[in-house]
C-alpha cells in the first residue's frame, strides 16, 4: 500500500502514516516503540520512570508548563521503574516516555485506553501551556504527561505500563448527520435503523442474557495489576446485576457499572468513531471513559457485522433510572486519511472484538 505523507489528506492517521509521522521527528521516545505499540488509528502512550503524587489535579494554563505545575503541587515522588501501587481518591501526574514535534496542520487527541476506563481509572493527557485536557494543539513541540486517578480499585503499574492512547488528524474530517446516513446505506454502521442526532445515538440494553444485565463494581478490593491479563476473578471485584425482567436500573451515585449497548456498532476500514464521554442531554451521568473505537470495530470481510459498545457508566449527584432503550451516549465518526494497513481485530490481537458485555481483559471466569 502506497502511504501518503501525513497531512496531505485530511482525517486520522493511519498505523502507516504514524509510522511514517515517526521517522520523520513527529514522535519520538526514550526507547524503541513496543512491537503492537502502534494502533491501527492510535499510539499507545507508555509510563515513565516517575510519578509525582499532586494535591490536586490541574491545567497549566498559557504560559505555563506542565512541569512548572508539578513543582508547585507535588505531595512526593513514586519510583515506577520496577512497579508501584497508585492508590484510589489520589491524583498523580506521570511524564511518559513518548513526546512530540508536531507539523503545523496536525492535532491530536488523546483517550484511555479501552481496558484502563473498564477498571475505573481516571486518565488525562496533558500538555504545556494546555487550556483544554486530552487535546493537543496542532503543531505542538514537547513533551506528554498523563494524570492518573484511579476511582475504584487500586492498580499496580510500572514503567512502559500503557493507559492512554493518542490518535493524531488534519483537518476537519468529522462526518454529518447527512454523510452518516449515506454511510450507514454503504455500509451499515448499526443494525437496524440508526438514529442519528450530531452523531449516531446508541441506546442501553437491560434485557441482558439470562438475566445479566451488566456488573457494578466492588468496592476495598485487591490490587489490579494493569500489564496481567485473565489473573483474576469476577467476583473479587464485581457484583454481577441481575435484571430480573424489569428492563430497568437504578444507578446509585458514584458507583461505577459495566453496561451495553443495545445496537451492535461497525466501523468500516475507512473511519474512525469515538463516544461522546459526557452528555447533559441524556441525563446527569458520565458514559464511556475510554471513548476510541477504532477502523475495522465490529467490521467481518462479508461487511458490517456489528460489536456491542461497552459502556462505563457512572451517575453523579443523584440516583439516575435508565430504562431499556434509552438513549445514553453518541458515537461521532471521521474519516480516515489512509485506510490503515491492518484493521481492529485483524492480526493485532485485539481484546474487544466482536465483544457483547464483557469486562476488562485482566479478568478470568465471566459470568
Amino acid at each position: 500500500m502506497a502511504t501518503t505523507m501525513p497531512g496531505a489528506v485530511p482525517g486520522i492517521l493511519a498505523v502507516q502514516q504514524i509510522k511514517a509521522l515517526a521517522e520523520a521527528g513527529g514522535i519520538s521516545a526514550e526507547r524503541a516503540f513496543d512491537a503492537d505499540q502502534i494502533q491501527p488509528a492510535s499510539v499507545d502512550l507508555r509510563l515513565g520512570r516517575v510519578a509525582y503524587r499532586v494535591r490536586a489535579s490541574f491545567l497549566p494554563g498559557p504560559g505555563l508548563s506542565v512541569a512548572d505545575k508539578v513543582r508547585d503541587l507535588t505531595l512526593h515522588e513514586i519510583d515506577l521503574s520496577t512497579g508501584a501501587v497508585l492508590e484510589t481518591g489520589c491524583v498523580y501526574i506521570v511524564p511518559v516516555l513518548e513526546s512530540l514535534a508536531l507539523p503545523a496542520g496536525m492535532s491530536a487527541s488523546a483517550n484511555p485506553k479501552s481496558s484502563t476506563g473498564r477498571l475505573d481509572v481516571f486518565t488525562r493527557v496533558i500538555v504545556d501551556k494546555a487550556r483544554a485536557f486530552d487535546t493537543i494543539p496542532a503543531g505542538y513541540h514537547g513533551p506528554l504527561y498523563i494524570e492518573i486517578s484511579p476511582r475504584t480499585f487500586p492498580v499496580l503499574v510500572r514503567a512502559g505500563s500503557r493507559l492512554s492512547q493518542i490518535r493524531f488528524r488534519c483537518g476537519d474530517a468529522r462526518l454529518d448527520d447527512v454523510a452518516l446516513s449515506a454511510l450507514h446505506a454503504r455500509e451499515a454502521i448499526v443494525d437496524g435503523v440508526p438514529v442519528l442526532h450530531d452523531g449516531l445515538s446508541l441506546s442501553i440494553d437491560l434485557e441482558g442474557v439470562d438475566g445479566l444485565v451488566g456488573y457494578r463494581a466492588k468496592r476495598h478490593t485487591a490490587v489490579v495489576d494493569v500489564d496481567r491479563k485473565a489473573g483474576l476473578d469476577v467476583l473479587d471485584f464485581w457484583e454481577p446485576i441481575d435484571g430480573r425482567g424489569r428492563r430497568s436500573l437504578i444507578l446509585d451515585p458514584d458507583e461505577f457499572y459495566i453496561l451495553v449497548s443495545r445496537e451492535a456498532v461497525h466501523v468500516p476500514p475507512d473511519y474512525a468513531a469515538e463516544m461522546v464521554p459526557f452528555d447533559p442531554l441524556v441525563g446527569e451521568f458520565r458514559v464511556h471513559y475510554a471513548g476510541f473505537f477504532d477502523p475495522g470495530f465490529g467490521h467481518s470481510a462479508a461487511g458490517g457485522a456489528g460489536s456491542r459498545a461497552v459502556l462505563e457508566v457512572r451517575s453523579h449527584e443523584v440516583p439516575f433510572i435508565l430504562d431499556h432503550g434509552q438513549i445514553i451516549g453518541r458515537l461521532v465518526y471521521e474519516a480516515m486519511s489512509e485506510r490503515p494497513e491492518r484493521l481492529y481485530g485483524q492480526d493485532i490481537g485485539s481484546n474487544y472484538q466482536a465483544q457483547g458485555l464483557k469486562l476488562s481483559k485482566h479478568f478470568r471466569n465471566a459470568i
